[in-house]
């Protein structure tokens, strides 16, 4: 099958040759802030990750679409990428539950790709120079170049506005009732939650009082896209409950818990996008390894009435924080995984007790 040719340009200048694949948009270009992900499975579930709006995901591993797809893995009810980039794209899918190709699931919620691409020299600039926005497709390189000048990266950017949901709806039969609220929250985050608790799921922009008005027994914040720096509304109104209902915070819930509790939040270089990130629990010694998706960061050093929990062993990046007076618990990584390993799910369970007993303990 004839691919037509296509390129990426990066807004520093930098070039890579390939060919499209996947949605073709008639303009040929398509823009967004580039990061990789050295997940060696998952790209179905990375594609429909709602944290992952405003971004192009290039995958390290080299065979991408090997087993196929299947509505099982789905994150959310559509793909949030803006753009795919992949070494080989396979054609002829082989697994059990595929129910269908990687491109035809593309095609059909209209994402771009690039495949035949040298994904180690990306990876290695994207190190280098960090993310960057920039441009692909099979436009002329013309086009291409004038896009990547004007294409925007995350920062200040509020993606959570796009991806929460629109409607409060309501998962799980048992347990203490909490309130999640939706920043871009994962469908196996919530099925975690559900497991353990009666949630009512709610959209980002509500308020302190509509979420008291559900009587709740415990607070939630979910991940999500964008700057945090961009969300001081939805900072406020978690300040407004810190006290007053124990909350649990995961990769931008972290984050805007602890810019609520008076930390800061920067940009990381190149972000931590995979599953094999090394985290330590400081209060157990525990070692984890974990999934992560985040672009930015807690910087600790203004925290009221917290400390750090759990430390990336890679970078030392803030991968934790406990509030045990306030009740209040965050971590940066993603312990529900989907994809990625299971060895942080035990912090659903730490958030159980946190609601049986009134008291924030280490495992």
């Amino acid at each position: 099958m004839k691919r037509p040719n296509a390129a990426l340009v990066l807004q520093d200048g930098e070039v890579f040759e390939g060919y499209a694949v996947g949605f073709l948009p008639e303009e040929g270009v398509t823009t967004g802030e580039f990061v990789f992900n050295t997940a060696l499975s998952g790209y179905q579930e990375v594609l429909t990750d709602p944290s992952y709006a405003g971004q192009v995901v290039a995958f390290t591993y080299p065979h991408i679409g090997n087993y196929g797809i299947t509505p099982l893995d789905d994150e959310s009810v559509q793909p949030w990428a803006k753009g795919v980039i992949m070494r080989e794209l396979a054609d002829l899918p082989s697994n059990w539950r595929s129910a269908g190709p990687l491109e035809g699931f593309l095609v059909q919620h209209r994402i771009p790709a690039m495949a035949g691409i040298d994904t180690r020299r990306l990876t290695k600039h994207l190190r280098s120079a960090g993310a960057l926005p920039g441009a692909f497709g099979h436009g002329s390189i013309d086009t291409l170049r004038e896009a990547a000048k004007l294409a925007r990266g995350t920062d200040q950017m509020d993606f959570v506005s796009l991806v929460t949901t629109r409607e409060v709806y309501e998962r799980g039969a048992q347990g203490p009732h909490i309130v999640a609220v939706d920043y871009g929250i994962k469908a196996t985050m919530v099925r975690q939650l559900a497991d353990r608790f009666r949630v009512t799921v709610v959209p980002a922009h509500i308020s302190a009082d509509e979420i008291l008005s559900f009587k709740p027994d415990g607070l939630f914040l979910s991940n999500g896209p964008g700057d945090p720096a961009a969300l001081a509304p939805q900072v406020q109104t978690i300040a407004d409950l810190v006290e007053r209902v124990p909350i649990f915070g995961i990769c931008l819930g972290h984050q805007l818990l602890a810019t609520a509790l008076g930390g800061k939040t920067y940009k990381l270089p190149f972000g931590h996008h995979g599953s094999n990130h090394p985290v330590q629990d400081l209060a157990t010694g525990r070692i984890e390894i974990t999934a992560q998706n985040h672009n930015y960061a807690v910087d600790a050093a203004g925290l009221r009435a917290a400390h750090v929990s759990h430390v990336n062993l890679n970078d030392g990046v803030v991968e934790g924080i406990a509030a045990p007076s306030l009740r209040a618990f965050s971590v940066q990584y993603h312990p529900e995984a989907g994809p990625g390993p299971h060895d942080a799910r035990y912090l659903f369970d730490r958030f159980d007790r946190l609601l049986e007993t009134g008291a924030l303990e280490a495992n």
